[in-house]
């Protein structure tokens, strides 16, 4: 048996990359901050202290903008050390936090840091909603195209992002459905982590 070929960052216990043994997969009971391991990784940093909506709550005496314990800083610093891909949502404010360029409307455009970055709807990999997502991916090779379609689904991650609360009308999916990760997306995100080799 051979052991874990690309460690997954900030992933949910139980989901889609939990109790595999090609991965070491680390969750917030584990804390990601701490891995100092020499495998390529696929990251997940927590989004909701930098999302669009961060500023809002901030501004109503919420959590600070970017409050994340550094969990976005540490998931970077190991992207870029051992090479593999960080996912965070379209319009992260941890993109101009961290000093990265904002992808192009389309295909991967190399930083200015050797890192290459992307915008891409996980709709295209089975996401139930339109889940706009920034990719930041290092590697040795360049990262490969991508299914750069943004098909239309029905559904939306927040109906509250709409400028609606949750209304119930069926067309908000629940935090669990939002965050979750299509099984497409997961191996293509960990096939770009083995192949930054």
């Amino acid at each position: 048996m051979t052991g874990p070929t690309v460690a997954a960052l900030y992933v949910q216990r139980n989901g889609i990359y939990w109790n595999r043994p090609d991965i070491d997969a680390w969750d917030e009971q584990r804390d990601a901050r701490l891995y100092d391991g020499s495998l390529p990784v696929v990251a997940h940093p927590p989004c909701s202290r930098w999302c669009r909506l961060a500023k809002q709550v901030e501004w109503r005496g919420g959590q600070r903008v970017g409050a994340d314990g550094g969990t976005f800083a540490s998931a970077l610093a190991n992207v870029r050390r051992c090479g593999g891909v960080l996912e965070h949502p379209a319009w992260s404010l941890a993109w101009a936090a961290h000093g990265l360029t904002a992808p192009a409307v389309s295909g991967w455009h190399l930083d200015t840091d050797g890192g290459w970055c992307c915008e891409v709807s996980q709709a295209a990999y089975g996401h139930l909603a339109p889940k706009k997502t920034w990719l930041y991916y290092v590697g040795r090779v360049p990262p490969p195209g991508l299914n750069w379609s943004n098909p239309k689904t029905g559904r939306v991650v927040t109906s509250y992002s709409r400028g609606k609360s949750n209304d119930g009308d069926g067309r908000a999916l629940s935090s669990r459905e939002a965050s979750a990760t299509p099984p497409a997306f997961a191996e293509l995100l960990l096939s770009m982590a083995r192949n930054s080799r």
